[in-house]
């Protein structure tokens, strides 16, 4: 049996914002709204869907395999919008990027705090091991 990824719920404190702000920086379709959810839906099918919350939003990690043409126009939002990004999750590298098995790699963060990561190659694919 082929088992794949479906979808995820993000917790958001403005479901709308935030589901607009991933379509717009990854430069994918804009959202959908189902029910209590926002939908962004990425080129495998894969679902992240938004929700409103009125607690506290603990941040999560989500990572995003994209084409070197996807990544410039990815990064370029990032610089024009003047957003932070780290090559690294523990956000020690400020206004650096990863090189990670040959590819390249960095991370935001959401209006939300969760920490969005964009990767040209797949983490392993080229020999790397931290």
């Amino acid at each position: 049996m082929a088992i794949q990824f479906n979808h995820t719920i993000l917790s958001a404190h403005d479901s709308q914002a935030s589901a607009n702000f991933l379509a717009e920086m990854l430069g994918l379709p804009a959202p959908t709204h189902w029910g209590p959810f926002q939908m962004v839906t990425t080129a495998n099918g894969a679902n992240l869907d938004f929700m409103d919350t009125e607690g506290k939003v603990t941040p999560q990690h989500y990572a995003f395999l994209v084409s070197e043409s996807d990544f410039d126009a990815v990064f370029g939002r990032i610089q024009e919008r003047g957003l932070p990004y780290w090559s690294d999750p523990g956000q020690r590298h400020r206004g650096e990027i990863n090189r990670h098995d040959g590819g390249r790699g960095l991370y935001f963060e959401d209006p939300n705090g969760h920490l969005l990561e964009i990767i040209t190659r797949p983490y392993g694919s080229g020999g790397w091991n931290p």
